[in-house]
């Protein structure tokens, strides 16, 4: 018998092998599918969908026109953003923000999983984490008016803390200098509760065994945090912020707007606040859009990169 000669394989068709799987699968997931329908609805109709307006950017838009109809001017709207006085303004506050909360607001809700972590009494550790939580079910407006109320020139921040450095007890929010500073500040306060909700269920998920190892071995509760803890959370860790870094430059317009004035205007005005003034006040619409897609471009560098840099070095990465 000739060994070099092999009978034919029978296979199923590729498409038909897919399509049949997918049927499969259907059938045995048909409730969680229907369930997923709802955000994949969301998702195109409030996420995918828009991104047809982006052409605009590149038109001169008027209503009367619509996008279709509306002139192609190209990249002048760009060109024109560029060469404003405000771009490296709005450019260097957008940075500068966005580094500072990287910088102190990101680790903050890690530093307080890792306490809340630590505590054994669990009547206090619920109230802890409930008084935590509270700021973050505030209206955003309300949150806001707090902060002007407390930073005023009769508020009892202003009062706590104006002596100290001296002044005349002048509106916080009036100075420049110091609205970054309190931008940075109220965002941990409303944050950094919610955002440990994830590294607490991260730390459910270490083995326990590895704790009283170390213990057997005299580890202390410092050296049980930095060799099981944190390795144990780093992968979410990672995760989270390499989705803050393709965020980094989507500063909240809502409270800039909020907490913003022309005199802080300065320090204050970010990309997304400039986009708000230009789109919504002003009725310049491709412009607007012009900036805020050169925003969204920069974030999609960026994520890319912090993933890139994330895969080399942790070998944990997004995709």
């Amino acid at each position: 018998m000739n060994r070099n000669l092999k009978a034919p394989l029978l296979r199923p068709s590729a498409d038909v092998s897919f399509r049949s799987r997918i049927v499969k699968d259907f059938l045995l997931n048909k409730y969680l599918y229907l369930m997923m329908l709802p955000v994949l609805a969301y998702y195109i109709v409030f996420q995918y969908a828009p991104m047809y307006g982006a052409i605009i950017a590149f038109k001169n838009y008027t209503p009367m026109k619509g996008i279709i109809g509306s002139d192609w001017v190209g990249f002048d709207n760009f060109k024109n953003f560029f060469d404003t006085y405000y771009f490296w303004r709005i450019l260097k506050n957008t940075a500068v923000i966005s580094l500072y909360s990287l910088c102190f607001e990101f680790p903050m809700p890690i530093l307080l999983a890792l306490l809340l972590n630590e505590v054994r009494n669990k009547a206090f550790k619920k109230t802890a984490q409930s008084i935590a939580y509270m700021p973050y079910f505030i209206s955003m407006i309300v949150i806001c008016g707090m902060i002007k109320d407390f930073t005023n020139s009769g508020g009892f921040i202003n009062t706590l803390l104006m002596p100290l450095f001296g002044g005349g007890g002048e509106a916080m929010l009036q100075k420049p200098g110091m609205f970054r500073s309190i931008y940075v500040l109220s965002e941990i306060w409303q944050r950094i509760g919610w955002e440990s909700i994830i590294y607490m269920a991260a730390l459910t998920g270490i083995d326990q065994e590895q704790y009283e190892a170390a213990r057997i071995d005299g580890a202390s509760r410092l050296q049980q945090i930095w060799r099981i803890t944190l390795p144990g959370i780093l992968p979410v860790i990672v995760i989270m912020f390499i989705l803050r870094t393709g965020n980094l430059l989507n500063v909240g317009f809502e409270k800039i707007i909020l907490l913003y004035n022309p005199v802080t205007y300065e320090t204050a005005d970010v990309i997304s606040s400039f986009v708000y003034r230009k789109g919504l006040l002003e009725f310049n619409w491709s412009y607007s859009s012009a900036v805020g897609l050169f925003n969204s471009v920069l974030n999609l560098i960026l994520l890319i990169t912090a993933n890139r840099l994330s895969r080399k070095v942790t070998e944990n990465s997004l995709w």
